[in-house]
């Protein structure tokens, strides 16, 4: 039970959890630990993954705390799932960053606004800062529209394939030697369970977020949190559209899609990522891991800050505050890019690698228990 050696730990309560199965059908970890009597890095890897840290283990477990057997399941996967994030970063350089992450992730945000103002200053529009301007393509009268769509494919461009190769290194780990066929039947289930979050409902009554009771708060709040975020990009997709193939520069009608889409894009995602925070704040301490809540905290706040200084640019956006807002919106964009492959934002592609896997598990286990024709009409 040291702490000093978290994969041992890890071993003995995995071992307990496979010999008692009381929890089996509150998530996806309990099938895959089914049966089994030793666990190597890479299960362990996979099964943190996994674990969607509903908690109902936690407070259904006959051996938790103060059982002798202090078996503490969600705390133990939590800790090995921050080196499963660590050990297939790409490059691997950026593990140092990442085990650093709640000082790495707000340095590189500072840095990103440092850089976005120094560019506002150097390319003369200094007095836009605190212009009045709503103008088409007063935005690009504050930051050029050269420098503005250089950073940020520059910084996208790296969290793309940053993120992408971290999550091929981890899924060569944790799903070796799976076919494409494989892949290609297990997907519907797979994709299913990703974009439901299913596992959030801790077996169906919810997660426990602050208490006994179980509750889907932290599902919705997720729920909020991720569409916002996609619905942010699509909105900045839009945009480009209408810039490139329609000739029409930013800042565009209230009424207009792009802005339509960022302002429902930013308010859900702002709201998502407060009540998250809300509810780490409240969460109960004991079977949960402290860098894993240092890694949610600093995510949530740098989500919340991208999701308010947008919907703050379009409030102010006819204002003399719209230059500022739009330089401090901007430059938390690019730093939220530039510190995506070493935040908690792996959680989402490394999970949903864990899911596919599980997937992949549940049809051979279905392939398997299919009888045998020629047995049977022998």
């Amino acid at each position: 039970m040291s702490a000093a050696d978290p994969m041992s730990e890890a071993e003995r309560v995995l071992r307990i959890c496979s010999a008692c199965m009381y929890c089996d059908g509150l998530c996806p970890v309990f099938p895959a630990i089914d049966g089994k009597h030793g666990f190597s890095l890479s299960d362990v890897s996979y099964l943190s993954n996994l674990c969607h840290n509903c908690q109902g283990c936690w407070h259904d477990c006959q051996y938790a705390p103060p059982h002798p057997f202090a078996v503490n399941l969600p705390a133990t996967l939590a800790g090995l799932r921050q080196r499963s994030y660590a050990d297939h970063l790409w490059p691997p350089v950026l593990g140092r960053a990442f085990r650093a992450s709640s000082l790495a992730v707000p340095a590189t945000v500072a840095l990103a606004l440092l850089i976005t103002f120094a560019l506002v200053l150097s390319t003369g529009s200094t007095a836009m800062l605190f212009a009045a301007d709503a103008r088409e393509g007063a935005f690009y009268r504050v930051l050029p529209w050269p420098a503005m769509a250089g950073l940020a494919g520059a910084t996208f461009g790296w969290a793309v394939i940053a993120i992408t190769l971290a999550t091929l290194r981890y899924w060569r780990t944790v799903a070796p030697g799976v076919t494409i066929s494989e892949i290609l039947r297990a997907l519907p289930v797979a994709l299913s369970d990703i974009v439901t979050l299913r596992h959030l409902g801790g077996g169906g009554p919810g997660c426990h977020d602050d208490s006994e009771r179980p509750s889907h708060r932290r599902r919705i709040m997720h729920h909020l949190t991720a569409g916002g975020f996609v619905l942010s990009g699509l909105s900045t997709m839009v945009a480009a559209a209408y810039h490139h193939l329609l000739g029409v520069a930013a800042p565009y009608p209230v009424g207009s899609l792009p802005v339509m889409l960022g302002l429902v894009g930013g308010a859900t995602m702002t709201v998502g990522a407060v009540g998250l925070l809300g509810l780490e704040a409240r969460a109960d301490r004991e079977p949960s891991d402290r860098g894993e809540t240092r890694l949610n905290v600093a995510f949530l706040i740098l989500l919340a800050l991208v999701g308010a200084s947008g919907l703050a640019v379009l409030g102010f956006r006819s204002t003399p505050a719209m230059g500022l807002l739009l330089t401090t919106h901007l430059g938390l964009v690019f730093g939220l890019f530039a510190a995506l492959p070493f935040s908690k934002a792996l959680h989402a592609p490394f999970r949903a690698a864990a899911l596919l896997r599980a997937a992949i598990d549940g049809d051979r286990r279905a392939s398997a228990r299919k009888p045998d024709a020629a047995g049977d009409a022998r």
